[in-house]
């Protein structure tokens, strides 16, 4: 055991201990150092350097898909072009802004350096158009026209053009099968934009920079199942833009393919037809204002009666929707949103509102069973009705004695119509209503669907309007104000209205009434309104959605998930009152009736035809045309704006398009070889093993004979010059 104590180890072992700790503290001193040198000293740059070793992504866009018609022909596809693109990343670098380069890209393209440079400017609230709308970190297509020589011009001197590509690119295309356009139903596509990458960013379809996206008509509905998903393959670069890697790709996956209820064939005649209608009403004479008919605008819509599918849409006037594909330009931007243009783009068959006039009177007519008329009474058919101080005549003053409602709508009769009005009216309390007034005209209008959305497959479908009492308590509120400054007691007719609008205008008067039992006053409808409740009352009154869409099918052709016809409702009246009012249109194309003289010859024994003629009335404009009719199989309206009556400017064009699907000439005869579709399709086009869809060849419309010309070569142009002399006019 040793002797020597404990005392004489410690100055040792605490010498060590300081040593260990002066070596500790030295290392944590040169390592905060190290730490302070790298992160605060050089941390900017070390930052910098860190920041370009990132990962960049290669967008290869998704092919979008195709929209084909009922039996597989191309709506609307692509196709491939030389497309030359501006990096406005790159020409922002440029002293100039990029200004050299895109004045020598001018040159190449033949086109103006100013188109150029507003092509790849950025779209605010203060920029006109043309400009993008899209990414400004992505490409901007200048041109999606560009020759092979232009294109090679480009990449061989890649030094003289910096920033620009000149590369092969899928691109929509708008191929107007058999010269039917399909415009306003088609709709167009744009670019994305920032907004609307970080809205979806979180959904179940989010944007890419790279993406085209559906603005109007079913390009816009069924995007994202056309759409598709794009390609992206990233890679992991340095500093010196050097790829490190690929950290990970999804493949892209084509858009799918949409099948809708429009036929190619019945869409060209529809729509030759409307624009025939227009051009031979204005060279006749309207004898109210002694000016020719200035039939400004149109609409037609063919739907099948039992299914509410969409057989044909046409809006006049129309444009090619090929205009937007690449970027729009300038001139062909103002000339679509124009006044004088009278915006094309807008779908008038689903947007264009107008009185109804007399094809309102199916509606006033059930009414008038609801509150307990029976329909085949006898009422008083004068050559006018007096009210007060105030006389409301028939049309062309003409009386038919006592008759029935389906003798009413047979000779358009207003005075039976104008009589029930009134009396219901008071019938409710008049100026003093009760507080159960049943309101039977107003409500039975709701509930046959008029001053709501139909439901149709297509955006920015309006509502129309019913001036009932609540709708005239809220449009005098919103407006008494402006009334009560313009109005003046015995000043002119339009400021003696607003006189008594400022007044008086939340109550409804009796003379509302009476014009609103004939379609008139402050009533405003849609023909895609006006067909769904024809349609209705051919099926047995259920109120079908109007669809365009018909199937969705997938790239590969293995999945398809059909669009089934969607009912909102049925007509608020008994199978009894349906039964009525389909023999009363029926007597409407017989002998007497107001559309006789537009189907003479008609085959009607064999295919009942029911039809109703109007002429509405609008302040400041001369009258618009309204036809509606059906058959058991297909619903066709057809309106004109400023055209004149009903069976007199529509008449013939609607003629025709029966015709044309039945195959008849103009004795009635039948030749189903040459119908384009005497009864609707109900199958879907074929789809092959691959995936891809049979679509077969579409003639271009002849006129003269009323058919599809079956030696002519398929044709995707314009229409048709417009020809023919005008019939005498008449309701």
């Amino acid at each position: 055991m040793s002797n020597i104590p404990e005392t004489g180890r410690t100055p040792r072992v605490q010498i060590r201990l300081v040593v260990i700790q002066v070596l500790v503290f030295s290392l944590l001193f040169t390592l905060g150092g190290r730490l302070w040198y790298l992160q605060i000293r050089n941390g900017k740059e070390y930052a910098d350097e860190a920041k370009s070793n990132n990962i960049q992504q290669v967008v290869q866009p998704a092919v979008r898909g195709s929209i084909l018609d009922a039996r597989g022909v191309p709506l609307a596809d692509n196709e491939t072009r030389l497309v030359v693109s501006a990096s406005r990343t790159e020409l922002m670098k440029m002293k100039d802004d990029g200004k050299a380069v895109l004045t020598r890209l001018a040159g190449v393209l033949g086109m103006k350096p100013q188109d150029v440079m507003n092509k790849i400017r950025l779209c605010d609230s203060r920029t006109p158009k043309p400009c993008w709308n899209g990414s400004p970190y992505q490409p901007i297509p200048v041109t999606d026209k560009a020759t092979t020589q232009q294109a090679l011009t480009i990449r061989e001197a890649s030094e003289d053009f910096p920033g620009i590509t000149a590369e092969l690119a899928a691109v929509r295309r708008y191929p107007a099968p058999g010269k039917a356009r399909t415009s306003q139903v088609l709709g167009y596509l744009s670019p994305v934009t920032d907004d609307e990458i970080e809205k979806a960013k979180d959904s179940e379809s989010p944007f890419l920079r790279s993406d085209q996206v559906g603005r109007s008509g079913i390009e816009r509905t069924y995007d994202k199942e056309l759409r598709g998903q794009a390609g992206v393959t990233r890679y992991e670069v340095d500093n010196l833009g050097r790829v490190m890697g690929q950290t990970k790709s999804d493949p892209g996956v084509a858009g799918s393919t949409l099948v809708t209820s429009i036929d190619a064939r019945v869409q060209a005649v529809a729509e030759y037809e409307l624009a025939q209608a227009m051009k031979t009403v204005r060279g006749e004479t309207d004898k109210i204002t002694g000016r020719p008919y200035e039939a400004d605008s149109g609409a037609v819509v063919v739907m099948e009666s039992k299914t509410g599918r969409v057989i044909a849409m046409a809006s006049q006037p129309d444009y090619d929707p090929n205009v937007w594909v690449g970027g729009i330009s300038a001139k062909d931007y103002a000339a679509l949103t124009s006044k004088d243009s009278n915006y094309p783009l807008l779908n008038r068959a689903i947007q264009g509102q107008a009185p109804a006039g007399s094809v309102f009177k199916v509606v006033s007519a059930s009414a008038a069973v609801r509150a307990g008329h029976d329909f085949n009474d006898k009422y008083l058919c004068s050559s006018s009705y007096s009210m007060g101080n105030r006389s409301f005549a028939n049309f062309e003053s003409q009386g038919h004695g006592p008759i029935t409602l389906g003798d009413a709508l047979k000779y358009s009769c207003n005075t039976v119509f104008y009589r029930l009005g009134h009396q219901e009216w008071i019938r409710d309390g008049g100026l003093k209503p009760k507080k159960d007034a049943k309101d039977w005209f107003y409500r039975t209008a709701r509930d046959f669907g008029f001053g709501g959305e139909t439901g149709i497959d297509l955006p920015n479908e309006v509502k129309g309007r019913i001036p009932d009492r609540q709708w005239k308590q809220s449009f005098w509120e919103a407006n008494k104000d402006a009334w009560c400054k313009q109005g003046r007691k015995g000043g002119t007719y339009v400021e003696q209205i607003a006189y008594e609008s400022c007044l008086e205008g939340n109550q409804l008067k009796a003379y509302d009434s009476i014009n609103f039992a004939i379609g008139q006053g402050d009533v405003l409808i849609t023909p895609i309104q006006l067909a769904t409740v024809y349609a209705a009352i051919s099926n047995g009154g259920t109120l079908y959605d109007p669809t365009v869409g018909k199937a969705v099918i997938s790239p590969d052709g293995k999945k398809v998930r059909e669009i089934k016809p969607q009912a909102h409702g049925r007509l608020p009246v008994d199978a009894k009152t349906i039964k009525d009012l389909d023999k009363g249109l029926r007597s409407v194309v017989e002998p007497g009736g107001t559309a006789a003289w537009r189907f003479g010859g008609w085959p009607q024994d064999k295919i009942p035809m029911h039809a109703k003629t109007g002429t509405a009335q609008v302040y400041g404009k001369q009258t618009t045309s309204w036809f509606a009719t059906y058959t058991r199989d297909y619903t066709i309206v057809m309106t004109i704006s400023q055209g004149g009556t009903g069976s007199g400017a529509s008449g013939p064009a609607v003629r025709n398009i029966y015709d044309a699907l039945y195959g008849l000439d103009d004795a009635g005869n039948q030749d189903l070889k040459r119908a384009l579709l005497p009864q609707p399709q109900k199958t879907l086009p074929k789809i092959n093993p691959d995936g891809t869809i049979e679509a077969p060849a579409v003639k271009p419309y002849d006129p003269k004979s009323q058919l599809v010309d079956p030696n002519a070569e398929e044709d995707r142009g314009g229409q048709e010059p417009l020809h023919g002399p005008p019939p005498f006019l008449r309701d």
